[in-house]
């Protein structure tokens, strides 16, 4: 065990992303994701980290600078949110098809319009196609290990991709927890320095890093990108074992559950919502009704085999998401699930359920009311009208 120290999510950032050493961080300011660089550039100023720390003057500029750092063969880091990561998307995109491992701390906040700055999942579970690894955390806690564990996961020979740490804005990276802060000593034992080589710059080898490439070679880029995706759900795994032998922390991978053995009716949810969750699952257990969780904490690569074996049979499911799929009238992760089981649908009742836009909660009476309606037509398969969380 390290220090436990109380820290709000964005702080916890911070100090993950300080212990894993980076070489080089540019950031742009943007709530609510602010206190994660600026915690930051202080480290640097003190002397407590040795890195360079450029202040640009967009995110645009910050991930393009990372990306030339890393193109050098640095480890990197980065922060943001919301307009942010959209200013972002060109080189963001680049990041990931370049195969460029770094990390990236995303607080999580509803995308404008109408103007909002408050919590919601909608900037990550937009760009979840852009090519990057996705991890949802719901404690600080978890804040802390997955950046550590991000960089191990995008850093490995048979990934080498970019890894987002998302958590919700406002309610976990303003919200303070006690923190267990690992020893530097032993998270170098964990995470040593990096030492891929693939895309390195060097002047006296010098290459096209980024040429014009035609269609059959670009062919040949897509699908090893996604072979890497696929080869990363057993790198997760096998990092959080090894993350849980070192710290004697383990989050269960890709995805983790709570009471669901038994249970005839699943909540599916992602992020800060889980542990509100667990709460209404407790409740409803002692009302009677036989209810699990399951928690979605990687949707990049998305578990979809762990989601299937994991609803087996159960009666039915709700997923809920703090963001829409446009165009589909629910929830992009119901999408998700939906497709996970494809070849099953049917044999489950299941509806989408939508609460937490723009920072509105998701209370523990929404979650609470949506186990009882899966228990109300969990005996009638087939899907049912999605649920909004309408809170006055």
């Amino acid at each position: 065990m390290g220090k436990i120290k109380v820290l709000t999510g964005n702080y916890t950032a911070t100090e993950a992303a300080a212990l894993c050493r980076p070489d080089l961080i540019a950031a742009y300011p943007i709530t609510p994701q602010s206190s994660v660089v600026e915690g930051l550039a202080a480290k640097v100023h003190n002397g407590e980290l040795d890195a360079n720390m450029v202040q640009v003057e967009s995110e645009h500029s910050a991930m393009s600078v990372v990306q030339g750092a890393a193109a050098g063969g640095g480890r990197v880091f980065t922060a943001t949110s919301a307009q942010g990561l959209a200013l972002m998307y060109e080189p963001y995109f680049r990041m990931s098809t370049l195969r460029m491992p770094m990390v990236m701390a995303l607080a999580t906040r509803e995308m404008t319009s109408p103007e909002t700055v408050w919590s919601g999942q909608q900037d990550a579970i937009s760009v979840r196609d852009a090519g990057w690894i996705q991890v949802f955390c719901d404690s600080n806690q978890e804040i802390m290990d997955m950046i550590i564990q991000g960089y191990k996961l995008a850093e490995h020979p048979d990934v080498l991709i970019p890894v987002n740490v998302c958590y919700d804005g406002f309610y976990s990276s303003h919200l303070t927890e006690g923190v267990d802060v690992p020893e530097q000593k032993e998270v170098d034992e964990f995470l040593p320095a990096p030492s891929f080589s693939h895309c390195v710059l060097d002047p006296k080898k010098p290459f096209a890093l980024d040429p014009l490439t035609p269609g059959p070679l670009l062919m040949k880029y897509r699908k090893n990108h996604l072979d890497a995706m696929e080869k990363a759900l057993e790198v997760i795994e096998e990092i959080d074992q090894e993350f849980g032998k070192k710290f004697g922390r383990s989050y269960g991978g890709a995805v983790s559950s709570y009471r669901a053995e038994d249970a005839e009716v699943v909540l599916v949810t992602i992020g800060g919502m889980t542990g509100t969750g667990m709460d209404a699952v407790d409740i409803a257990r002692e009302k009677g009704i036989k209810a699990g969780l399951v928690k979605l904490r990687f949707i990049r690569p998305f578990p979809a085999k762990r989601i299937a074996k994991l609803l087996e049979g159960k009666k039915a499911f709700a997923v809920v998401d703090r963001s829409v799929c446009f165009g589909w009238s629910q929830g992009p992760m119901h999408m998700e699930v939906k497709a996970a089981l494809a070849d099953v649908d049917e044999k489950y009742a299941h509806f989408s359920a939508i609460g937490g836009l723009g920072g509105a909660d998701i209370s523990l009476q929404n979650l609470l009311e949506t186990v009882e309606l899966l228990d109300a037509v969990k005996d009638v398969p087939g899907e049912k009208a999605t649920k909004w969380f309408m809170n006055e």
